[in-house]
């Protein structure tokens, strides 16, 4: 935020290439994939069509739909004794670790695992793991 936006209390919007400049920076700093890696193909090409996917029947009528979409640092167990000792300052330790990727879950379940970036002032997460149906359903047989 500059100072401008922080004396008015008005954020400034994050504007498309404030992001393709944090993801520039990421190539930059070798956190990319480097020169002849190729991206898993876990979803199906669709290069025959012109890049544009062929929709089904009916299938606009969902393109609306709002999911949730939660990211998910760790969990925990407490008590109802603990939970009503808390204060302004205390600390509840989750099970997640630092530096550990974070769960994205879509109405739940989990479908990716990222990373915390952060571009002017608002945090977002960048997908370091996409969630396969094969593994979703592994996961659900254990």
């Amino acid at each position: 935020m500059n100072e401008t936006a922080a004396s008015t209390n008005v954020e400034e919007p994050i504007s498309e290439d404030d992001w393709a400049a944090a993801m520039g920076e990421q190539a930059t700093a070798g956190t990319a994939p480097g020169p002849g890696v190729q991206p898993a193909q876990i979803f199906e090409e669709f290069s025959e069509t012109g890049g544009k996917l062929p929709a089904p029947q009916g299938f606009d009528m969902i393109m609306d739909i709002p999911v949730a979409l939660t990211v998910e640092l760790g969990r925990t167990k407490i008590s109802i004794r603990n939970l009503l000792q808390l204060a302004h300052g205390s600390v509840v330790e989750l099970d997640g670790l630092a530096g550990e990727p974070m769960d994205v879950l879509i109405n739940g379940t989990l479908i990716a695992q990222g990373e915390v970036v952060v571009v002017n002032d608002k945090f977002g997460i960048r997908l370091t793991d996409i969630i396969t149906p094969q593994e979703r359903i592994r996961k659900l047989n254990r």
